[in-house]
């Protein structure tokens, strides 16, 4: 009889858990640098007419703007740390929205830290990293206290209770330009992401971004070469170009105009993998 007792238990705990998750809840992890973490001054366009369907999981304490690390917030940005600015995010998951059915949400996750190279989100090795790191990055490390790898999976664990994972953004390369292990680098913390999520490559794709282009001066824009290497090494790797999208004065960072846009093309192309097209 106990034994029936327990196993009855167990299938309604898994029933349980199963019926938590929503699968029409998408979400997104993304990480990466300042480009990714949000340099661009955000206006008063940006945080008016935000869908309550596109959600962020606050993964710091925010205490001035009414914000808890791991809980579940309308995506009105910042969208990575308290203080930080517009960010691709923010018009990738609008873009989703306007386009995807009306019973989807969208909900976000921004791990980033300015100036960083990729060696930060290696799981194995970034307190070396962290032990030579300049000072001016202690104070955004210590708010993922000391290791933003671990607290991107840890909120990310938290979100599959909600929702299913259906892709991870990426936009670093400034800080590793001319480093032609790029992408063997990035290929390990996404392969380390997949593993203690428990994910399939195949249904999570990496979308990852370029740096400002030639174009437009790029100081960084030798990157891209690299960047482009990308699918080669990682088959569900995609590479979004910056072609185009406006940058500030210092031809390093996208401005606000410059974010939107990108955002949009990250979203333009999510959507062509989840079998939709951009519409609007």
């Amino acid at each position: 009889m106990k034994k029936i007792i327990v196993a009855a238990f167990i299938l309604f705990s898994i029933s349980t858990t199963v019926v938590a998750q929503d699968p029409n809840f998408y979400i997104f992890l993304s990480f990466g640098q300042s480009n990714m973490e949000g340099y661009a001054k955000i206006e008063a366009q940006d945080t008016v007419n935000v869908d309550p369907r596109f959600k962020v999981l606050e993964a710091v304490d925010c205490p001035a703007i009414g914000r808890e690390k791991g809980k579940w917030y309308t995506a009105v940005p910042p969208l990575c740390r308290c203080r930080t600015g517009l960010t691709p995010v923010d018009y990738f998951g609008r873009t989703l929205l306007a386009n995807l059915p009306a019973n989807v949400k969208i909900g976000v996750i921004n791990v980033s830290v300015g100036g960083c190279k990729i060696e930060l989100f290696d799981k194995s090795n970034y307190q070396t990293y962290i032990a030579a790191a300049p000072n001016w990055m202690l104070g955004m490390l210590k708010e993922y206290d000391g290791n933003p790898y671990g607290r991107l999976v840890e909120m990310a664990k938290l979100a599959q209770k909600d929702g299913v994972i259906k892709g991870i953004l990426l936009h670093q390369g400034e800080s590793n330009t001319g480093d032609t292990t790029w992408p063997a680098k990035v290929s390990m913390v996404y392969k380390n992401l997949l593993g203690d999520l428990q994910l399939n490559a195949q249904n999570v794709p990496l979308l990852a971004g370029e740096v400002v282009h030639a174009e437009q001066g790029g100081v960084c824009a030798g990157m891209n070469t690299i960047i482009n290497q990308l699918p080669a090494v990682i088959p569900t790797a995609h590479v979004i170009s910056s072609k185009g999208c406006t940058d500030s004065p210092d031809n390093l960072h996208f401005n606000a105009e410059g974010y939107r846009e990108f955002g949009k093309r990250y979203a333009e192309t999510m959507l062509t993998l989840l079998g939709y097209k951009l519409s609007k």
